[in-house]
């Protein structure tokens, strides 16, 4: 089995790399140090704010204020996700095709074997209505009603086109792994899949900053069985990847292009399988604004957030027995990339095989306080 490449902004940032400015976190050695990168130049900005939420919050994005410490195509050190004490929140059935997959598991019961046929039926009933319908509307309390009639009402269609969206934590502060790290599945799972993602990055006051990719790792069986168990098939030991970067918005990269983005996925497994899979932006139900309004919620933030937006992925395409669909194996490697973003690589172990979550807040402050970029 080959490695993972080490980063390399030509190759894992967008193609005008060098024109964006971008926010990550690396360690030479010392320990995670905030970074800015501006035309190519890496400017370490510890002494200005010794965390990426700090650097967030305060708008400190002039990398002129840190210090040049070399090309990030050359520079010796190790990428990290680039957040640090922000939130890790996460949007659920934002799009019409997930949103079906996941009445699909709880249906099946999170049975895989038992998935084509409810989906077969399911699609007979809904078609492409989901789609057309606006959430929140006159038009989805009709569907609601014609699907519960049928019998076919579900919780995850009550947040897909109900007023209401899916907003959850996906990870604990400072767990996430970034590019070219191992990402974990439990190893008790048997019906799993990557979830590709725009990732948003957002500051205390709610305004949405920059954007980056994410690999929301599900278990579908988990959730299948029961959405009480949100938690556990989420939030498990490397299952939130970020990065590789933050691309902050300027006249170059905007909101917009957030809305307007191409998210690309490949699997390649150590057996010869390879999926590959596209999701759209454009096809979201709901505005990344409004997901984030509604994040935000009655909530403060005061290390800001960042929030998964959703996906359009989900495998249907066998792996091993016809009528199962996909799932991981120890051993995939899983790019996701969007041409603005760059892209996002990580290989799959079980949780269990994956390294542990060693370094957490109580880590960082006495790190932090030891190189001397907060008090004692």
């Amino acid at each position: 089995m080959t490695a993972i490449p080490r980063f390399d902004p030509a190759a894992d940032l967008a193609a005008d790399w060098r024109e964006g400015l971008w926010l990550g976190r690396i360690d030479r050695g010392e320990g995670p140090t905030p970074v800015l990168v501006a035309h190519g130049v890496v400017h370490d900005m510890a002494r200005v704010a010794p965390t990426v939420a700090e650097l967030v919050a305060a708008r400190a994005f002039d990398p002129t204020a840190g210090e040049a410490i070399g090309d990030a195509a050359t520079l010796d050190a190790t990428w990290l996700a680039p957040i640090d004490l922000q939130c890790v929140k996460a949007a659920g059935v934002t799009f019409a095709v997930s949103t079906l997959e996941r009445v699909i598991e709880e249906a099946a019961r999170g049975d895989a074997g038992a998935a084509q046929a409810v989906r077969a039926k399911l699609e007979a009933r809904i078609g492409g209505g989901l789609r057309s319908v606006a959430p929140g509307s006159d038009a989805a309390a009709a569907l609601k009603a014609g699907l519960i009639e049928d019998g076919l009402w579900s919780q995850y269609l009550e947040v897909a086109i109900g007023p209401d969206a899916e907003i959850f934590t996906k990870a604990p502060v400072l767990s996430s792994v970034g590019h070219g790290a191992t990402i974990g599945v439990r190893s008790d799972s048997t019906w799993n899949n990557p979830e590709p993602e725009i990732v948003l990055v957002v500051a205390p006051d709610g305004a949405i900053v920059g954007a980056t990719l994410g690999n929301d790792v599900n278990l579908r069986d988990f959730e299948g069985r029961s959405a009480l168990l949100l938690g556990k098939a989420k939030d498990n030991n490397a299952s939130c990847a970020l990065g590789p970067l933050i691309r902050l918005f300027d006249d170059g990269y905007t909101l917009d292009d957030v809305r307007a983005a191409e998210v690309t996925l490949t699997i390649d497994g150590a057996d010869g399988y390879r999926l590959d899979g596209t999701s759209s932006m454009r096809e979201i139900s709901r505005d990344p604004a409004e997901l984030t309004r509604q994040a935000l919620s009655e909530h403060h933030y005061p290390d800001g957030f960042v929030l998964f937006c959703g996906t359009l992925f989900a495998p249907t395409q066998d792996r091993d027995d016809p009528g199962r669909g996909f799932t991981h194996k120890a051993g995939d490697t899983v790019a996701i990339a969007e041409p603005k973003l760059g892209r996002l690589v990580n290989r799959v172990a079980t949780s269990k095989d994956a390294p542990a979550w060693e370094f957490g807040i109580a880590a960082l402050m006495r790190n932090l306080a030891r190189r001397g970029l907060i008090g004692a």
